[in-house]
C-alpha cells in the first residue's frame, strides 16, 4: 500500500519534502506532480523502478526517460550542450519542456536511446518538483503517468491512489496540474533545433 501526501503546491511542507526523498532513495517509486501533468519519479539508474514503470505503462526498454534537473549547471552534467543549446535552454527554462540532447558518460546507458544516444532533460516550473530536486541534490529520473491503453495522463490524485496505490510507493498530491504533457525539442549536434512534440510549452519561435 502506498503513501500519500498532500503537499501544497505553492509552499511545499519541508517535512513531506524530506519523507519523499527518504522514500526515492531508499529505491521507491514515486507519483508527483509538474508543471505539465503527472509523472513516474525515482532515482537514477534504479533498475528496478524503471522495471517497475514500464510494467505499470506496458512500454518497452526503448521507450525515452527523462531527467529532471535543478538548473542549467546539473543539465551540462549529463548532457552535451555547446553555446547555441545553451542560449535556448536559459530562454525556456524553467517551464514545460523537454530536450532531447546528446548524452554524457554520467547517464547510465539504459536511459539513452539505444541508437542516437540522447536523453531527454528538463527543468520543471513548479514548487514541488524543485523542493524535491534540492533535498534529492540530483536529478530525478522520469516517466509522464500515462498509463497502459491511456491516451492521455492521469491528472486526478485521488484516482491516481486508487489505480496505483498498490504499484508505487508514494502519490504525492499536488493538486491539478493538466493533461497536456510538455513540448519536445531535439537538438544536434550544432544546436539546431527540431520539435518533436508540441505540448504545453509554446514552440512558435521554432518556425521563425
Amino acid at each position: 500500500m502506498s503513501q500519500f501526501f498532500q503537499i501544497h503546491p505553492v509552499n511545499p511542507q519541508a517535512r513531506l519534502i524530506r519523507r519523499a526523498v527518504e522514500i526515492i532513495e531508499s529505491g521507491g517509486l514515486i507519483v508527483y506532480p509538474t508543471d505539465s501533468c503527472y509523472a513516474f519519479g525515482c532515482q537514477i539508474g534504479n533498475k528496478r523502478a524503471m522495471e517497475r514503470i514500464a510494467q505499470i505503462r506496458k512500454i518497452n526498454d526503448k521507450h525515452n526517460f527523462t531527467l529532471l534537473c535543478r538548473d542549467l549547471s546539473d543539465i551540462s552534467i549529463y548532457a552535451k550542450v555547446n553555446n547555441a543549446a545553451y542560449r535556448v535552454l536559459k530562454s525556456l527554462t524553467p517551464g514545460p519542456y523537454t530536450f532531447v540532447m546528446l548524452a554524457t558518460r554520467e547517464v547510465p546507458r539504459r536511459l539513452q536511446n539505444p541508437k542516437r544516444k540522447t536523453i531527454g532533460i528538463r527543468i520543471p516550473d513548479n514548487a514541488i518538483c524543485m523542493a524535491l530536486l534540492e533535498e534529492l541534490g540530483q536529478p530525478l529520473m522520469s516517466s509522464t503517468l500515462i498509463l497502459a491503453d491511456e491516451v492521455l495522463p492521469e491528472t486526478d490524485p485521488d484516482e491516481i491512489r486508487e489505480k496505483l496505490e498498490r504499484l508505487v510507493d508514494l502519490v504525492v498530491d499536488g493538486g491539478n496540474c493538466g493533461f497536456e504533457p510538455t513540448s519536445v525539442l531535439q537538438f544536434d549536434e550544432l544546436g539546431e533545433i527540431s520539435v518533436t512534440r508540441t505540448g504545453r510549452g509554446d514552440v512558435s519561435f521554432a518556425d521563425q
